[in-house]
């Protein structure tokens, strides 16, 4: 059985429709944990309450103090009875029939510990595919070793169904209350799980709303991307990894914290120090980062690591403005 667990904090104007999506077209079982995480609104945890009173046979809800996303995902894996948990947002949802393909699979591969598939982006223009991704196929379970470029598909731990155990026999937690939860925590589940399966279908949609890390304005807080990596890079320091997959390591940082941060930075004020610093640890984890052939990112991200390389951060801002959502 699938246990869903859906992090909840003052998202009550998305609640319901995220609810919605979940019982839409199932015919399987599964349990749908509502974390509430101490909701100040006033109503998001009484509708986890309702909701829970209208579906019964599925709903269970947990009130606790705040933790932040980390915190309720932990809860969330805790209390579950399923031996597969997957993880919903509580502003996104699924397509339809998501948790009919995903128990199948589950079923079917009963070997497999990470069940990894594609999502779409809703935002102010609609819904439409995510083609920031990598390309990636695979027709049958793997290995980290064997496709250690999967560690640099997107590091969400949304788009992924996770065998219960990988958490809780190998005492892998998320951070509570930390920015870049994701990479902290999933990344060093990757080369645990003896088998993985790719699957093509977009079976989840990312609501990008402003107010998410993303499109934050803090801009300091960018800077727990350094600590995030400083807890993986150390972790596979500690397990005896990191010269395995080193250069996996090293592009990933490079695309998520000296080009993405960066990015973010750079939206906000093109002459903050992060940059700078970005730059220096960088150097420090990989001296030849300047190196990595990046020439199957997408155009314009390539185009940024290598402008990154100049310090050419106005001419980068200028791009933004010709090109929204580079």
């Amino acid at each position: 059985m699938i246990s869903v667990v859906v992090p909840v904090y003052n998202t009550k104007q998305y609640l319901r429709k995220c609810v919605a999506s979940l019982l839409q077209e199932v015919t399987v079982p599964f349990e749908l944990l509502l974390v509430d995480d101490g909701s100040t609104d006033g109503e998001s945890g009484v509708l986890c309450d309702r909701l829970a009173e209208e579906y019964p046979t599925f709903i269970r809800v947990i009130h606790q103090q705040n933790k932040g996303l980390g915190g309720a995902r932990n809860t969330g894996i805790q209390e579950a009875r399923g031996d597969y948990v997957f993880f919903v947002d509580s502003d996104d949802t699924v397509v339809p029939g998501a948790l009919d393909k995903l128990h199948q699979l589950t079923i079917r591969y009963p070997a497999v510990d990470i069940f990894s598939f594609c999502f779409l982006i809703e935002d102010e223009s609609g819904i439409h595919p995510y083609e920031k991704e990598h390309a990636f196929s695979a027709e049958t379970p793997f290995s980290l070793r064997q496709r250690p470029e999967y560690m640099l598909l997107s590091p969400s731990a949304w788009c992924r169904v996770w065998r219960r155990s990988l958490f809780t026999e190998n005492q892998i937690w998320f951070p509570e209350r930390a920015w870049y939860e994701d990479i902290r925590t999933v990344t060093k589940l990757f080369p645990l799980a003896k088998e993985i399966l790719w699957i093509p279908d977009a079976l989840y949609v990312y609501y990008q709303r402003a107010g998410s890390i993303m499109n934050s304005a803090n801009l300091d807080r960018n800077r727990e991307i350094i600590d995030a990596f400083e807890d993986l890079l150390g972790w596979y320091r500690e397990n005896g990894l990191f010269d395995v997959y080193y250069k996996t390591l090293e592009r990933l940082c490079v695309e998520n914290l000296y080009v993405a941060a960066s990015v973010r930075v750079l939206r906000g004020n093109p002459k903050h120090p992060l940059l700078r610093e970005f730059e220096e640890y960088m150097a420090a984890q990989f001296p030849e980062y300047r190196k990595v052939d990046c020439s199957d990112l997408p155009k314009a991200r390539r185009l940024v690591y290598y402008l990154l390389h100049l310090r050419q951060y106005k001419l980068i801002g200028w791009l933004f403005k010709l090109r929204k959502g580079l």
